[in-house]
């Protein structure tokens, strides 16, 4: 058996790591720290305040790597430290009073979700990746886009407009990605154990 496996089966990705309260401290400040790099990838759009990231993959990737408790803290520091001054939101931005911070509190629920489904196998194989991340986009924007709505004082619909249909097409490919991604890091794992 690798030194990699724990005794009992993992049940996220990140039971694969040993270690107890240490290692769990890494991963949360590591998932933040994670998410604020990859949405400083950032693509602005010249008809939404919203920018093209690549924030969300980090935020879907993690939390199913790292499982809900785990997971719900490392969105909860990544929101908190950006809302205390640190500019590692999109942009370089920081603070909640932007209309695209809604985004950021869906993480929170995102990772919830997503970190629940994950710690059920839901990230075991791409097909069932696949309604993973889309349920992680759906908690996303549920949260996001209704904050869009009431900080741009527009409709829901204008809202969608701004903050969820520009962005169906790189969900997808996102979402095409980690279904590659999160499998494929399962199927190591496995390979590990036979060694």
């Amino acid at each position: 058996m690798s030194t990699l496996s724990v005794t009992r089966s993992p049940r996220v990705l990140a039971d694969v790591l040993p270690g107890g309260f240490v290692r769990d401290a890494a991963l949360v400040g590591g998932s933040a720290l994670f998410v604020g790099l990859f949405a400083q990838i950032a693509i602005p759009l010249s008809f939404t305040p919203v920018p093209l990231t690549g924030q969300t993959f980090a935020v879907l990737l993690s939390v199913a790597a790292l499982g809900p408790a785990r997971g719900i803290l490392g969105m909860l520091v990544y929101a908190l430290v950006g809302m205390a001054g640190v500019p590692w939101f999109a942009e370089q931005a920081s603070g909640w009073t932007r209309p695209s911070f809604g985004f950021v509190l869906g993480f929170i629920l995102a990772a919830a979700v997503v970190g629940a489904l994950a710690r059920r196998g839901a990230d075991r194989t791409p097909l069932r990746t696949i309604p993973l991340m889309i349920a992680g986009n759906l908690a996303i924007y549920g949260i996001g886009v209704p904050w869009l709505m009431v900080s741009l004082d527009v409709s829901f619909t204008k809202a969608v407009d701004l903050g969820l249909t520009p962005f169906l097409i790189g969900d997808a490919i996102k979402i095409a990605l980690a279904a590659v991604l999160l499998p494929g890091a399962w199927a190591l794992v496995k390979r590990a154990d036979r060694d």
